[in-house]
């Protein structure tokens, strides 16, 4: 799984980029397969003023459903990120089950295409 991360307004250090990378393993990893990759974009929104403008957007592209975009802005930057990645991971879970729902019985057609690729073991019998 790809992950993108870039900061806007201030210099992206490795501890962070660690973090975000971190984090993102822990919530959205069960899901690599449905995951075509993950945009992080970081930002001081007020600059050197301070107050609640660290924002965290993430963008989670997901194969075969619309992207997920979660966007949370606190005043700490690691606090942005721990939210705005357990909300991602929160709903691309959802999504994950809206894909299911719409594709009832897909696995069960799956076995049954598999049973029918494999031939059956000859049951002949004999008797000695």
């Amino acid at each position: 799984m790809h992950i993108d991360t870039q900061a806007r307004g201030f210099e992206l250090s490795a501890e962070v980029r660690d973090h975000v990378q971190r984090r993102l393993g822990f919530s959205i990893d069960w899901a690599h397969d449905r995951v075509n990759g993950v945009s992080v974009v970081l930002s001081d929104i007020n600059g050197p003023r301070g107050g609640k403008d660290k924002r965290c957007r993430i963008q989670v592209a997901v194969a075969g459903a619309a992207d997920v975009r979660i966007d949370d802005t606190q005043a700490d930057l690691y606090l942005a990120i721990d939210r705005a990645v357990d909300r991602a991971g929160r709903a691309l879970a959802r999504q994950v089950a809206r894909q299911r729902q719409r594709q009832p019985g897909r696995s069960r057609d799956a076995r049954a295409a598999l049973s029918v690729a494999v031939p059956p073991a000859d049951l002949t019998t004999t008797t000695v």
